[in-house]
């Protein structure tokens, strides 16, 4: 997730690539012991060679969920790259989901401060504040497809305002009743760790069952995150993609004093 603006989409469309999709880790074709079809028509699985997928291939949004549904996903160099690849860490930054850490400083901040929680209103507003940054995986390609998993219900925003200042937030895709983090800013001292914890208290709500934040980093370790071998989250990705889970329940309403109340609170400082 904290792989850390691009102009908006053309109207939420995928965009066709006129050029090779490097896979990372590398691809091989099927029937060699790798993982499930990826590419209709193309099926690729995971060697230790590598490969391109053909260049008249469509990356479309159904074809990004099969992707984060045998454990892989894409990232760009950098906003102005046009390549797009695959990733899949040998090690998974994951969240457990009763596990999340709340320092006592936190939880006086998220109990005090003059802020309020939203979801799916600014969609594009986050993923914008998110790529604006010096370095960015997200490039225009990446920012349409998501938008277009927005459109479909398949990707979600949380954000953290300050009267009408976005402040801070985070998105993600969904799955089943998993969740994938994909990024997260902040332009207010625990605006983004504000915002992770309402999504870890939402998530659990709504009958979410993994959190992958792909990779894992002091501060999302700070709040309760550890890393996992590719095996045993395959493992966990597999139990979570057939169960069901909603991003927005029915009733769901929460209160500062519930999102600290349901986190392991601690004595060191938030930041």
């Amino acid at each position: 997730m904290p792989r850390t603006s691009v102009a908006r989409p053309p109207g939420g469309q995928a965009l066709p690539y006129d050029r090779p999709i490097p896979l990372l880790p590398q691809w091989q074709e099927a029937g060699k012991g790798g993982r499930p079809c990826l590419i209709p028509g193309g099926c690729l699985c995971l060697t230790g060679e590598e490969v391109e997928a053909p260049m008249t291939q469509i990356l479309t949004p159904d074809i990004l969920l099969r992707a984060y549904g045998i454990g892989i996903f894409p990232m760009a160099e950098s906003r102005d790259d046009p390549a797009i690849h695959w990733v899949d860490p040998k090690r998974r930054g994951v969240f457990a989901l009763e596990g999340f850490h709340i320092s006592r400083s936190l939880a006086k901040h998220i109990l005090t401060a003059d802020c309020h929680v939203s979801v799916n209103t600014a969609f594009a507003e986050v993923v914008a504040a998110c790529a604006d940054r010096p370095e960015t995986w997200i490039n225009a390609e990446i920012t349409a497809l998501y938008t277009a998993l927005h459109q479909m219900g398949h990707a979600h925003s949380l954000e953290v305002w300050q009267g009408d200042a976005l402040i801070g937030g985070v998105y993600g895709v969904t799955l089943g009743a998993a969740f994938f983090g994909e990024s997260m800013f902040s332009r207010q001292t625990n605006a983004s760790k504000t915002a992770l914890a309402y999504l870890v208290h939402r998530l659990r709500a709504g009958g979410f069952q993994l959190f992958d934040t792909q990779f894992l980093t002091p501060h999302l370790a700070s709040l309760g995150a550890v890393e996992i071998p590719r095996a045993e989250y395959q493992r966990r990705l597999a139990v979570a993609r057939q169960g069901k889970a909603s991003f927005t329940p029915e009733g769901y309403q929460p209160l500062p004093s519930s999102v600290v109340a349901g986190s392991a609170l601690g004595s060191t400082a938030g930041s």
